[in-house]
């Protein structure tokens, strides 16, 4: 799978998103109706490091990172309670090796708000990853409700 087909994977498989690309990353976001410039963003792909996210060494030729933000009864059966937030440019503290592909861990950056991540997922990958990936997008349109409600 390439970073493209899976942007169009979920914006066809996920009504009321939006990708937008910014700092070498695209992110989806869940925006019923276009009523907020950016929405409740649940999904990232990535494919270069940045200045405080090198862990998964993203500069390497053809590698890239999906990321996706779980809720946390979601996130808790895999990995347990979320890792302490690390310090500016650090990363959260466990056993995982965040330059392997094809394994879903904890994101290195942004595990401790229940994002997780693959690095160059197969199809079979992001399949199997598929009712995570739901669970992301049910976060982000209640984080969506809740702030078009308070509008």
């Amino acid at each position: 799978m390439t970073p493209e087909a899976i942007r169009a994977l979920i914006l066809r498989d996920f009504p009321e998103t939006e990708a937008h690309d910014s700092w070498g990353e695209t992110s989806l976001f869940c925006n019923p109706g276009g009523r907020f410039a950016r929405g409740a963003y649940f999904l990232t792909l990535k494919s270069k490091d940045g200045a405080n996210d090198r862990a998964s060494a993203l500069d390497r030729p053809g590698v890239f990172r999906v990321s996706f933000g779980l809720p946390r009864d979601a996130y808790e059966p895999l990995f347990g309670r979320p890792p302490a937030r690390p310090v500016q440019g650090g990363v959260i503290e466990g056993p995982w090796d965040f330059t392997q592909p094809g394994q879903l861990m904890p994101h290195p950056v942004y595990g401790w708000m229940s994002w997780v991540c693959i690095l160059n997922p197969s199809a079979a990958d992001l399949a199997a990853q598929m009712p995570l990936i739901r669970a992301a997008h049910a976060k982000a349109l209640k984080t969506f409700e809740r702030r078009a409600r308070s509008r």
